[in-house]
């Protein structure tokens, strides 16, 4: 991934979100899933990156639905949270 500016690019903005709460989410998800991800995967978390936290934060715990752009694989492997790791 570090020869890749693209990568670099998105692990950035995943952990760089604005809230500790989105960054541990996004930004655990990226550090999880990443090196599996193909082209299309990549472009669909790009696309991620443009959404606003409270949005993101709100399908991770389901208070608000995820719109139907948003369904699919991708989507549902974020829903399952398993990644988020919060060190004290």
């Amino acid at each position: 991934m570090n020869d890749n500016p693209l990568m670099r690019r998105l692990k950035f903005r995943a952990w760089h979100r604005g809230t500790r709460e989105a960054d541990y989410t996004v930004g655990g998800f990226f550090e999880r899933y990443h090196a599996s991800w193909n082209e299309e995967q990549i472009a669909w978390f790009e696309r991620f990156m443009d959404e606003q936290d409270a949005d993101i934060i709100g399908w991770a715990l389901g208070t608000i639905p995820v719109p139907d752009e948003w369904k699919g694989p991708m989507m549902d492997q974020f829903l399952k949270l398993d990644f988020v790791k919060i060190e004290n």
